[in-house]
């Protein structure tokens, strides 16, 4: 990435959006939903995989792992990225990364260019969601930014449950380099777009890119991201205890945060822990965390439930969740709506309780549950979920001033790959240990699993009883100016 000097005027947002700022939200927003359609595609062409490229699956699930430990590094170090270069040479650096990515995935010969293909994709990807959320808080006057981000949350909660159905459809007709393929002359078709309609909106200015942080930083989200999803990917079978990463990844967490705060008054920091004084920023935060978790939960889960008790097939299975990412995508353009006119609180609480009820009536899910009930269980929790995104990041994010919008956005993006890589583990650790404890007592294999899937939404309901009290703490607050001193 090159700091060439270019043109760059100090931009100040009007009171309404303009059409050339819409079309280049819009331009992001579909840019970065390709990229994360693209994390979870890979979910179901592991078999395939595994057979065509003769690998074992551990090692096939290091394209998986690979992808969220680069993720892991990128995102955190985003907030610097957006203070040092220009939104332009971002955007062509991000999405020339992932075209590249994909380019090499799709001509593979073995399974170490895949891989390579799969991290330089990451890379681009890492960048892309934070750069969306900031050029929209930028760009979008208050009045207006529940509605935009209503849009943008259909990136975040749509694109990941979609890309399971779509890998279901392309590999039952198609070799799995066509996932690749798809989506290819997309990312370049955009990338020469974006590269001619991209303009600059805000200044770089120099910044200090300490390297023990971004050390710190590497280690403590890669090694907690690791071990968690070693737990959630391989139910405990991993080549290294997950529990070491884990103790690694928290004791570099904590350096980290202790070098950021003395960095806070010198060089500056590489992630900017002073959002976390803005107290709308905290509890919003907090909630979405827990809805992730959730989220993320139950798409893991909901799967293996419809294919092991159910019987249904790979295809049919995507299909089956598909109407709740559908629900979702419909209804987060209206909460943003409904968010920029009565504000977060009467939506949060309410859509805490229906993710609760959603995970409660899951918990109760067997062998005899008519499919159509289930889905219905599932586009309950995911409109529950819609209610709750929108406000949450929109709230947390309004409240702080225009500087701290890019480590904001880096923080929601880290925690957002945590909380999802944490739902993953604690669902699948309480199944699989579940499914082990019904077996020795004699139990059949569906029985287990059932009692298995039972106990991990039980979890589930438990921890979205956490989220319905802190929803009670979300209020209303006003966007702050730039420069204003945080809330203590």
């Amino acid at each position: 990435m090159t700091t060439t000097p270019e043109k760059i005027e100090p931009y100040t947002a009007p009171a309404r959006l303009s059409g050339a700022d819409r079309s280049l939200i819009g331009l992001l927003v579909f840019s970065a939903f390709v990229v994360i359609f693209n994390e979870t595609v890979m979910s179901l062409a592991l078999p395939r995989l595994m057979a065509d490229l003769n690998i074992s699956a551990a090692t096939a699930q290091w394209l998986t792992t690979g992808f969220l430990l680069v993720m892991a590094v990128v995102i955190p170090a985003t907030g610097f990225i957006m203070e040092r270069f220009s939104l332009r040479q971002i955007f062509i650096a991000a999405m020339g990364l992932f075209s590249l990515g994909t380019a090499i995935a799709a001509v593979a010969p073995g399974f170490e260019l895949l891989l390579l293909g799969r991290i330089v994709q990451a890379a681009g990807t890492g960048v892309m969601m934070p750069l969306v959320m900031t050029t929209a808080m930028t760009l979008v006057p208050a009045s207006s930014r529940g509605r935009i981000m209503g849009v943008i949350s259909i990136v975040i909660s749509v694109a990941p449950a979609i890309g399971p159905t779509v890998s279901g459809l392309v590999l039952s007709r198609l070799s799995w380099r066509w996932l690749f393929l798809v989506v290819l002359p997309i990312a370049l078709a955009t990338l020469i777009i974006g590269s001619v309609k991209v303009r600059n909106i805000t200044t770089p200015k120099k910044a200090h890119l300490d390297v023990l942080s971004l050390l710190l930083s590497a280690i403590g989200f890669g090694g907690l991201i690791y071990g968690l999803s070693s737990v959630g990917e391989s139910a405990g079978h991993a080549p290294v205890a997950p529990w070491i990463p884990v103790v690694a990844g928290v004791a570099a967490l904590a350096l980290f945060v202790w070098r950021q705060r003395a960095l806070q008054s010198g060089r500056g920091p590489l992630m900017d822990l002073r959002v976390f004084a803005h107290r709308s920023f905290t509890v919003s935060l907090l909630v979405l965390v827990t809805g992730f978790v959730g989220l993320f939960g139950a798409l893991i889960l909901l799967p293996i439930y419809l294919q092991n008790v159910h019987g249904v097939g790979t295809l049919q299975a995507g299909l089956l969740v598909l109407p709740g990412g559908v629900a979702m995508g419909v209804l987060s353009p209206i909460i943003g709506r409904l968010f920029d006119r009565y504000g977060p609180r009467p939506l949060v609480t309410p859509g805490t309780v229906a993710v609760s009820a959603a995970l409660w009536l899951l918990s109760m899910v067997d062998a005899g549950t008519p499919l159509p009930l289930v889905v219905v269980f599932h586009m309950l929790l995911t409109s529950g979920l819609a209610t709750l995104i929108t406000p949450l990041m929109t709230s947390a994010l309004s409240t702080l001033p225009m500087n701290l919008y890019g480590h904001g956005s880096a923080i929601i993006g880290t925690l957002q790959q945590l909380a999802g890589a944490a739902g993953t583990a604690l669902f699948i650790t309480v199944l699989s240990q579940t499914i082990a404890s019904e077996g020795a007592r004699g139990a059949t294999e569906i029985a287990a699993t059932t009692s298995g899937i039972q106990a991990a939404f039980v979890w589930g309901g438990v921890i979205s009883l956490v989220a319905v009290a802190l929803s009670l703490l979300v209020r209303r607050t006003e966007p702050l100016p730039e420069g204003h001193a945080p809330m203590h």
